[in-house]
């Protein structure tokens, strides 16, 4: 269907917002968006004194892993696989319920894609992936898988490692661990680089070379170190949950040591090294910012974090954490940053553009341009204005979201 939506001021996140614009889709992709454009053949939807803006997004939720509204059990949520300590042959998507009632919420909200993860049980933890927030069968909602690994430093690794009589104890053995995963997955790519060469030498040689006897054996296939060679590559990033500063300062040591690429999960000290980060160009994913100190690293929690590490000069996403808060509170969670010093003109690219890069999405979602999904929230008016709604939800171009006064 062919629709213009006409007349609203459009934060198309690729300039300045433009008043009294159009936005034009075709089915599932954006067509154009500007001023003065011909509407002709179009079904036109008045949008006269609403804002548009991308379809918002979460870099680090646990939607549909922790399901909500059920009471706590050993057999209830699948969020944290505690048998081992080393785990990235995991696979969150493998875990996640679809008919989470956090899906709901997000298109109330106006996030249409989340980066979904496991939790922080594990020094290397699973695979992370990219989901949009509406549909029933986890394989159609996915839209990339995987997008990153899943580490953590600090307390809950430890936590987890006492609870369970195995390591890790102490900081140093969350880091040993990790340390001697990656040089296990150095040795295991050798060994299969060797086996290659072996085989090559033997196709170019005589025919006495090709006997069956000759052929080297072949190394064991490892799911785990698989995908660490992903990480090692520089094909997808390590996602590390890490508040302490002593802790994040370890993830960036291990990640130079192994030359991987790196995104720090949380960040809640991350104004204390600031321009460390910044002259690193390492992306934070900060929060959840709202909330009690429910243990000791997050003494230290602020709202004021992201506008300081913007004014530093690094890529901020802003994250709810779901469901340790409801995904549709990631817009209010910004609206309380700004109060606290994040720049009103920066705000939104902190749950749009900069999470979808992040998340290495940006060539579909993340901003409004020709040729990307048609995802995009309409509002009644300034969307960081607190009394101000969603009003329309659009995933794909379709409406999967407006709202009535007869919610709940």
């Amino acid at each position: 269907m062919k629709k213009a939506f006409v007349g609203a001021k459009i934060h198309t996140m690729e300039g300045e917002p433009i008043e009294n614009a159009i936005l034009i889709i075709d089915g599932s992709s954006i067509v154009e968006v500007g001023e003065n454009l011909s509407t002709d053949g179009y079904e036109v939807i008045d949008c006269k004194g609403m804002e548009i803006t991308p379809g918002l997004i979460d870099a680090h939720s646990h939607v549909g892993l922790w399901e909500e509204g059920v009471s706590p059990g050993p057999a209830v949520g699948d969020g944290n696989e505690t048998s081992e300590a080393i785990v990235p042959y995991l696979r969150s998507m493998d875990s996640i319920f679809p008919e989470d009632l956090g899906f709901d919420d997000a298109r109330k909200g106006g996030v249409t894609t989340m980066g979904l993860t496991h939790g922080s049980a594990n020094p290397i933890g699973g695979q992370f992936c990219v989901v949009k927030s509406r549909g029933h069968v986890i394989d159609e909602m996915v839209i990339r898988e995987p997008a990153g690994v899943k580490m953590a430093m600090g307390e809950n690794p430890k936590r987890v490692g006492v609870n369970n009589k195995r390591a890790p104890h102490t900081r140093m053995a969350v880091a040993y661990l990790i340390r001697k995963s990656f040089y296990e997955t150095l040795d295991y790519a050798q060994k299969w680089e060797g086996y290659y060469k072996k085989i090559k030498s033997i196709e170019e040689g005589d025919d006495e070379n090709k006997k069956k006897n000759d052929l080297p054996s072949k190394p064991e296939y490892d799911l785990g170190k698989e995908i660490l060679l992903k990480v090692l590559n520089r094909e997808i990033p390590i996602r590390c949950h890490s508040h302490r500063a002593d802790d994040i300062r370890t993830a960036i040591r291990l990640s130079e040591e192994f030359g991987y690429k790196l995104v720090i999960d949380h960040a809640t000290e991350s104004s204390k090294i600031k321009e460390i980060i910044a002259e690193k160009n390492l992306p934070c994913v900060i929060g959840p910012l709202f909330g009690t100190r429910v243990k000791r690293e997050l003494v230290n929690k602020s709202l004021k974090t992201p506008g300081i590490m913007v004014k530093a000069g690094v890529m901020v996403c802003i994250t709810t954490d779901a469901p340790v808060i409801p995904i549709d509170g990631l817009r209010d969670t910004v609206v309380m940053a700004i109060r606290e010093g994040l720049p009103a003109d920066r705000a939104l690219e902190t749950i749009t553009l900069n999470p979808a890069k992040v998340l290495n999405v940006d060539d579909r979602v993340g901003s409004l341009k020709a040729g990307k999904d048609a995802d995009f929230v309409i509002f009644d008016g300034d969307p960081f204005d607190v009394r101000n709604r969603v009003l329309k939800t659009y995933i794909d171009g379709d409406l999967v979201y407006e709202y009535s006064e007869d919610e709940n």
